[in-house]
């Protein structure tokens, strides 16, 4: 209990304490100062009353993104990264590259804690540009820096383990204690209502890679938890401001979508092209697997006052997540409260998801026709909405019906066949 209680006092001094040492830097060296995580998201940014501010050119393009969007792209952070400054353990002079968007010259101070990088100080460099002493005393300063970020960092693994002992645990005393540690670890955070945002699937190799709080808008604790059979998905606690808005937690939940799409890379999105035209190319039940296999979705679970029923929440992100990647129309952000049918096909077991009626019209050999019989439905069987949809002659889509009522024994005009039918074709989906 006394370490959680810590681990909630710190996260209340961790912002202001890095714009202190930023504020020190840029007062250390007369110059404007910036701080980066090691993954180029923006934490602080120290405004020094100087010529350079009044100079246009110190506002380059990588620059002006990383304050205004508080991160860099990828391309910016492979070039800087190429002039070492991951190894380095002392200031890295990188020159002006107007190809690159950086018209002025850059100074970085690695920001380092036992060896390990977990940071940068960026300073504009100049003529003549900060003494070799000057330096050395913000290389001291930038130590501070990455003792607090490590510090950051456990308090965040400890929320990380916290959350996750709750979602994980049976309901009853197991669960009970895991709320009550979360409580005590969240300290005046635990207060009043939340909502629980999936993001799936979560690229990250390793199961505790997770963000920092700080870094996603309205998140109090971030953590993974198993999505699929090897797959990841990631938990994030939103606090929110009143029980009848999640703007916050579509806030977060856009915010980690790009960042999930970001992180896929080049031959990544390459592969997702490839998979996605062959969808286009091949329409059908099957598309929700493929969208599954080369997308991200985030679901919304209902939000709820306090943290009693995080568990319920969860499980309700996490079918609105599975519901937003089987039915595009749904996602990328998906609120339970929003997916309609999918509330109750989500919690039918897996093995109802192959009736046997239906079992021969879920084949890819099949696809076409059950695309046409679940938009069929969809339109409420009205010939002329689903000919117009599908972009086919009425003549086509009766006889594309007459094979699938061949097909899976079913007849169309009946109620209960046309339900199950239905119910089958979405259920394939997920």
């Amino acid at each position: 209990m006394g370490e959680n209680a810590r681990v909630a006092a710190d996260f209340k001094v961790f912002k202001a304490d890095y714009q202190e040492l930023v504020d020190e830097i840029s007062e250390l060296l007369g110059v404007p100062a910036t701080l980066e995580n090691r993954d180029f998201e923006l934490i602080a940014f120290g405004a020094y009353d100087s010529e350079d501010e009044l100079d246009p050119s110190a506002l380059d393009p990588v620059r002006t993104r990383s304050i205004l969007t508080r991160r860099s792209t990828a391309t910016v952070r492979a070039w800087f990264e190429g002039f070492g400054i991951t190894r380095a353990t002392a200031p890295v002079r990188i020159p002006p590259s107007p190809e690159a968007g950086v018209y002025r010259g850059r100074i970085c101070l690695p920001v380092r804690h036992r060896g390990v990088v977990l940071g940068y100080v960026w300073l504009l460099d100049g003529d003549p540009g900060p003494t070799d002493a000057q330096l050395t005393a913000a290389m001291r300063v930038a130590d501070r820096i990455g003792a607090l970020l490590a510090d950051e960092a456990e308090a965040g693994a400890g929320l990380s383990r916290e959350l996750r002992a709750v979602l994980t645990a049976d309901r009853g005393w197991q669960r009970d204690m895991a709320v009550a540690d979360l409580r005590t670890a969240l300290g005046p955070r635990a207060d009043g209502p939340h909502a629980l945002v999936c993001v799936a699937p979560w690229p990250a190799a390793d199961p505790d890679d997770v963000p920092a709080p700080r870094t996603v808008p309205h998140a109090t604790a971030l953590c993974t938890l198993p999505w699929g059979a090897a797959g990841l998905s990631l938990a994030v606690l939103v606090r929110l401001r009143t029980p009848d808005t999640t703007a916050p937690a579509v806030a977060a939940a856009t915010r980690l979508l790009k960042e999930a799409e970001e992180s896929r890379g080049t031959r990544a999105r390459g592969a997702g092209a490839r998979a996605a035209a062959a969808v286009a190319a091949r329409p059908g039940a099957a598309a929700g697997l493929a969208a599954r296999a080369t997308g991200h979705a985030a679901g919304i679970g209902e939000p709820g006052a306090g943290l009693a029923e995080l568990g319920t929440m969860w499980q309700q992100a996490f079918d609105a997540a599975r519901a937003a990647l089987a039915e595009p129309r749904l996602g990328p952000v998906a609120e339970w409260a929003r997916i309609g049918a999918y509330r109750l096909l989500t919690a039918l077991p897996p093995e109802t998801a192959r009736d046997r009626v239906v079992g021969s019209l879920l084949s890819p050999a099949h696809a076409e026709l059950a695309r046409t019989a679940e938009i069929y439905l969809d339109c409420a069987g009205q010939a002329g909405r689903t000919a117009s949809e599908l972009g086919i002659h009425r003549q086509t889509l009766y006889y594309r019906l007459s094979r699938v009522e061949q097909l899976t024994g079913l007849d169309l005009d009946d109620g209960e066949d046309r339900l199950l039918l239905h119910m089958a074709l979405k259920r394939a989906r997920l």
